[in-house]
């Protein structure tokens, strides 16, 4: 298998070479160039045709986003970002994934210094992504109008390409949608600013979870990046719980811990849907569910940016059907309407 070529780009010299040494350990990655600024990265994307780009968020000359948004129309390729850890950083890296990046990754610094360690592993999973023409909408199996959630609530994962997943499923809930909980796999801070485009996005309020949130209908709540896991709780009434503890699949939130707690607190009243993303966190959990009595849906092959959160869903047998991603947000409403 020939290694994968990747374009490093960035405006600054320390940080192109850090990345590129952090990549070039692995035998199974090689870095064919480097670029400084916008222009010259156009003429390296010509000559060299890379598998894979690292772009940095901010640029001068032409910032990252821009760059992007022109790459993506003219040139659709695998695209890895890499953003400072601060809020304008993490609002640029979300506008990037919403427009078709594949991943994003932490600059190293005083609150990540290992943030580095999972850049090659996704690098390579970037390579592996075919871009795909965005599918048709679907109208909702429901009519908007007449929709009335029957009490389940919703408990959904993603990893990588989950920002564009999230975005297309959530574009057909109603204001008044199901109560809805959602572990997408992210840095500090990321999630808040995804959180607050899903909010301009969408009808729903969507929020970053805390600790003690009621959970109700017309809410969608992300688990916080960082170092808690995002969990529901509660008898008559459910909430959220945020909670301390080590990685599970390597995560930290985990969808895993997510919904063996939904199993728990709601069993048959929920439905649990496994998007987009690497390895195999969630599908634990949702047979968890499953053996509770929940609904549960699993992302298709054909419409995931990397189909290993979803596969690994399907064949343990926690998802009873894979559906195309234009599909699901409408599957989830018509499974937790309330029937006349």
């Amino acid at each position: 298998m020939s290694a994968v070529r990747v374009l490093v780009v960035d405006d600054s010299a320390t940080m192109r070479q850090l990345v590129s040494r952090t990549l070039m350990a692995d035998p199974e990655i090689e870095v064919i160039g480097q670029a400084k600024s916008a222009s010259e990265a156009r003429a390296l994307i010509k000559e060299l045709n890379p598998d894979v780009m690292t772009l940095d968020v901010e640029m001068p000359e032409m910032d990252g986003l821009s760059f992007l948004e022109r790459v993506m129309r003219l040139r659709p390729m695998p695209v890895v970002m890499v953003s400072t850890l601060t809020a304008q950083g993490s609002d640029t890296a979300i506008a990037a994934l919403a427009l078709g990046a594949v991943d994003c990754v932490v600059k190293p610094g005083v609150h990540c210094p290992r943030s580095f360690e999972e850049l090659p592993a996704k690098v390579k999973a970037a390579a592996r992504v075919r871009r795909r023409t965005p599918a048709p909408d679907v109208q909702p199996a429901t009519p908007r109008a007449a929709y009335q959630p029957d009490g389940r609530i919703v408990a959904i994962g993603s990893s990588t390409g989950g920002v564009e997943a999230l975005i297309t499923v959530l574009q057909h809930f109603p204001e008044n949608c199901p109560p809805t909980l959602i572990t997408q796999h992210m840095p500090p801070l990321f999630t808040r600013s995804l959180a607050s485009r899903l909010d301009r996005m969408c009808r729903p309020a969507v929020r970053e979870a805390s600790h003690g949130a009621p959970v109700g209908s017309g809410l969608v709540y992300i688990a916080p990046g960082g170092e808690q896991h995002l969990e529901v709780a509660g008898r008559t009434t459910l909430a959220c719980v945020l909670k301390s503890g080590p990685a599970v699949n390597g995560h930290c939130p985990s969808v895993d811990r997510l919904f063996a707690s939904v199993a728990r607190a709601a069993g048959a009243r929920a439905v649990g849907v496994v998007l987009t993303g690497m390895g195999r966190d969630g599908a634990e959990g949702l047979l968890e569910m499953r053996r509770a009595g929940a609904r549960t849906l699993a992302q298709d092959e054909a419409s995931s940016v990397v189909y290993g959160m979803p596969r690994a869903a399907f064949e343990t047998g926690a998802a009873e059907r894979q559906l195309d991603l234009a599909r699901i947000g409408p599957a989830v409403l018509d499974a937790t309407a309330m029937r006349t």
